[in-house]
């Protein structure tokens, strides 16, 4: 595996650095060893898959508080998505700054999210589908987000939204006061 750093730091894309021959290619997409060698979190309790119909549907931007904080490992396994993270952690000098990953079925990218990240993902195709590793399990009374539009991150999503749940929709707006991550 190949771990770049992004801008924001402890978030990773993770490349696959495959062995290839007349049969195709066969590759690792998940080492304890190697996450740990990167001062990753290698702990995985939980793996979930995302299957979104339309094009353009938009989930995010998700998190959950503690002590159910979570880190993501997301790799797109049919079609494409716009990976997007947000770094909520007060004492990072990446604060409140967030950038986009390209995954697809073809380049087989993961991005690595670390606790105190918001996540969220618009579908570029039509029947995306998506498969994350999660170091905790998904706890509903500790989930919560951010709204995908809120112009205190300005977030440049590149198509409309055709499909977004009321619950991603009707995130509040950021606010100093409201933060309830820490």
């Amino acid at each position: 595996m190949i771990f770049t750093e992004t801008s924001l730091k402890g978030a990773f894309t993770i490349d696959l650095a495959p062995h290839s021959d007349e049969r195709g290619f066969f590759a690792r997409s998940f080492c304890r060893k190697e996450f740990e060698a990167h001062g990753l979190d290698p702990a995985v309790l939980q793996c979930n898959i995302s299957l979104n119909h339309k094009k353009g549907t938009l989930r995010g931007m998700h998190f959950q508080t503690a002590p159910f904080e979570e880190v993501k490992i997301v790799r797109c396994t049919r079609g494409e998505i716009v990976d997007t993270i947000i770094d909520l952690r007060r004492e990072s000098s990446t604060y409140l700054q967030w950038i986009s990953v390209h995954l697809t079925e073809n380049n087989h990218t993961m991005l690595y999210v670390p606790r105190h990240f918001a996540h969220g993902f618009q579908a570029l195709a039509d029947n995306t589908e998506l498969m994350y590793q999660v170091s905790q399990e998904y706890s509903p009374a500790h989930a919560t987000g951010v709204r995908f539009d809120d112009p205190a991150f300005g977030i440049k999503w590149p198509l409309p939204v055709s499909v977004i749940s009321k619950a991603d929709s009707s995130w509040p707006l950021y606010t100093p006061q409201a933060a309830v991550w820490v």
